[in-house]
C-alpha cells in the first residue's frame, strides 16, 4: 500500500490510471478466460476477430468516463443544500457500513435500471448505446465496448439518487467506502454477465443477474424479449416494472443489432451521429412480420 501511494504521488495521474486498469485488465482476464475456455457456452476463438478494438474500448471507458464525470457530480454536490431535507446525510451517514452498503446497492441498481432503459426507449439514448449493443458475439469484454456518453449518462443515472439520499456522501475527511463498492462489485458483475459461459445458476438466477438474463437482454433471435432485463444486477426490478424474461432451457442463438455498424473503434464512436443510425422503435417496425 505504501509503495502505491508513493508511485501515485511521483506519476501524473493519466499515467497512474492507465497502470492501474492495466493490472485490473490482467486480473479479469486471469479470472474470466479460464472460465470461458472451459465452460464455453458458443465456440469461441481467443484471439477474435474484434479484439483489439474490444481492448481499446476497455482503456477509453475506464479512463475518460470518470473524468467526464467529475464535473457533473461537483456541481451536484454543490446544490445538495438546497435539494436535501435538513439533516438527512447527517442523519444517513450515521448509519452502519453494513445497513448503508446494501441500501446504496439497491438505490444505485433503481437509477441503473431506468437510465438503461430509456437508453432503449428514448431514440437519441438508443444511438449512443446501440454502439454496446452491435456485439454480434459475447464475452467478457463486450462489457467494455459502450460509448463514452452512454457510460456517463448510465453512471450519472445510478451514483446522482446515492448522493441525494445520502448514501454516498460528497463531502467529508475521511474516505467514503459506499460508491467506491458500489462501482467496483457493479463492474465486476457486469464483467460475469457478458461472460461466455453456459452456467445455469438455479434459484440463485431469481435473486442476481446472471449470464443466461444478461444474454437475452443481447439477444437478436427476434423481437420478443430484445427490450428486456435491463437491471444489471437485480431481476426483481425488471419483474416490477414487467420487463424480465428467462428462458430456463435456452439461450439466444444470435446476438447483436440489424442495423449496419463499422468495425473500427473510431467509426462506432462517430456512429451515434450518423444519419443511418436507427432508433430502437425503427428497428421494432422492421423487425415486424
Amino acid at each position: 500500500m505504501e509503495f502505491l501511494s508513493q508511485l501515485q504521488q511521483q506519476l501524473p495521474p493519466f499515467a497512474f490510471d492507465l497502470i492501474k486498469f492495466t493490472n485490473g485488465l490482467i486480473l479479469l482476464a486471469v479470472l474470466l478466460i479460464p472460465l470461458e475456455r472451459l465452460f464455453a457456452l458458443h465456440p469461441q476463438r481467443l484471439l477474435r476477430k474484434g479484439l483489439a478494438r474490444d481492448l481499446g474500448y476497455y482503456f477509453l471507458t475506464s479512463l475518460l468516463p470518470n473524468r467526464l464525470i467529475a464535473l457533473p457530480i461537483a456541481m451536484l454536490v454543490l446544490g445538495l443544500n438546497y435539494l436535501v431535507p435538513p439533516g438527512l446525510h447527517g442523519w444517513v451517514a450515521g448509519w452502519p457500513l453494513w445497513l448503508r452498503f446494501p441500501c446504496a446497492l439497491l438505490v444505485a441498481e433503481l437509477g441503473f435500471y431506468w437510465g438503461h432503459r430509456w437508453m432503449h426507449e428514448v431514440s437519441w439514448m438508443w444511438r449512443f448505446h446501440a454502439v454496446h449493443h452491435g456485439a454480434a458475439s459475447m464475452d467478457w469484454l463486450v462489457n467494455s465496448r459502450a460509448h463514452p456518453i452512454d457510460l456517463v449518462f448510465m453512471r450519472l443515472c445510478g451514483f446522482v439518487p446515492l448522493y441525494l439520499t445520502g448514501l454516498a456522501q460528497p463531502s467529508g475527511v475521511t474516505l467514503d467506502w459506499v460508491p467506491l463498492l458500489v462501482a467496483l462489485i457493479g463492474s465486476m458483475w457486469g464483467y460475469f454477465i457478458h461472460a461466455n459461459v453456459r452456467w445455469r445458476l438455479g434459484w440463485i438466477e431469481q435473486i442476481v443477474s446472471t449470464p443466461a438474463f444478461h444474454h437475452w437482454h443481447h439477444n437478436n433471435t427476434g423481437p420478443e424479449h430484445r427490450h428486456m432485463n435491463y437491471a444489471p444486477m437485480f431481476p426483481v426490478f425488471d419483474r416490477l416494472f414487467g420487463t424480465y424474461y428467462l428462458d430456463k432451457k435456452n439461450w439466444p442463438s444470435a446476438y447483436g443489432i440489424d442495423e449496419a455498424m463499422d468495425d473500427d473503434l473510431l467509426g462506432q464512436l462517430l456512429h451515434p451521429f450518423s444519419p443511418a443510425a436507427a432508433s430502437p422503435s425503427a428497428q421494432r417496425e422492421r423487425e415486424q412480420p
